[in-house]
């Protein structure tokens, strides 16, 4: 099958088909997005070398379940070992020895093909077009914040989120939906006016803002994104981080216990929330869709993915066309 597979460097290549495990399904991939995760990988994160991607709407090729064979699905991407008491309580996300589509220990997304258990696959309702169920997983994320962290916490809450990229702007749309009216810290005029049309407060410059906040939501993808939300949060505030990066930086963390600050890692989320959500379609994905490449120029998507004008960029995996209304 053609993939995009990286080893020290990213290229388009064949590669043989993965094997089916059994309580595992093959699934044929229609569509897969890159994330700041997936650039990072070919800056040394995780040291994964494979097939990279974890965004992906796809068709059950073949299972163990019949009824499964033939329908759209997209995956949760953590597989756990299924025999922990992690993997017994329903959480594999946290398994000790679990693998990470296209992350750690598994081939993701960007390839004609791609296994994953059957456990971790939820099937698309007919309504939700593939352009927006490639979404499913950051939206997931995203929606996550609002499902732990914050459960409970009143909506008139002073809340912020730094970073204007596409899982920021993801973040700011799941906000909203939850009764929010977040203020967005970011860099590009472009993806601030977007922001700007939901009705939200939006900053380009951390000094602009005379507020300071009981929660931040930290979505940068940059080292230098947490001392940023340190110096918006308030005393005994919230900061939540959702970045993930290669890059070390020295910072000075003695702010957290001068200020007495709550640090939380969120990482992913529920698939059943985000579906429902897109179903509604209560989510704008398609003003997140910077461009559409077909895997063959996989490396020129991630260029692309790179620049800081981008937002999503979709690899077209199955060469369908791609309407965007």
């Amino acid at each position: 099958m053609q993939a995009l597979l990286f080893d020290n460097e990213l290229r388009f290549t064949d590669i043989e088909l993965p094997e089916r495990k059994p309580g595992e399904a093959l699934i044929r991939v229609l569509l897969a997005g890159i994330c700041n995760t997936d650039l990072e990988i070919t800056r040394g994160y995780m040291d994964f070398t494979g097939v990279p991607g974890h965004e992906f709407v796809g068709v059950v090729e073949e299972c163990d379940t019949p009824s499964l064979v033939g329908k759209r699905v997209v995956g949760e991407i953590n597989a756990g070992c299924g025999d922990c008491e992690l993997c017994d309580s329903g959480d594999p996300r946290h398994c000790w020895d679990r693998t990470v589509l296209g992350i750690f220990g598994r081939n993701g997304a960007f390839a004609e093909y791609l296994t994953l258990p059957e456990t971790n696959l939820h099937i698309v309702h007919e309504n939700i077009p593939d352009t927006a169920a490639v979404f499913t997983e950051p939206l997931a994320a995203a929606l996550q914040i609002f499902e732990d962290p914050l459960c409970g916490v009143s909506q008139d809450t002073p809340l912020a989120i730094i970073g204007d990229g596409k899982l920021g702007l993801l973040v700011v749309q799941a906000a909203l939906a939850r009764g929010y009216s977040p203020a967005l810290f970011g860099k590009s005029p472009h993806k601030l006016n977007l922001a700007d049309s939901w009705r939200i407060q939006t900053y380009i410059k951390l000094d602009e803002c005379i507020d300071i906040f009981s929660i931040v939501i930290e979505c940068s993808g940059k080292p230098s994104g947490l001392k940023d939300a340190m110096d918006i949060v308030e005393p005994k505030g919230i900061i939540i981080l959702k970045s993930t990066y290669a890059a070390d930086e020295e910072l000075d963390l003695s702010r957290i216990v001068i200020d007495e600050l709550s640090l939380i890692g969120s990482r992913c989320g529920r698939f059943p929330p985000a579906l429902e959500m897109l179903e509604k379609n209560k989510i704008d994905t398609n003003s997140l869709i910077t461009a559409v490449y077909p895997l063959s120029e996989g490396p020129e998507a991630f260029r692309r993915a790179g620049e800081r004008d981008s937002l999503k960029i979709l690899l077209n995996i199955a060469n369908k066309p791609i309407y965007l209304t």
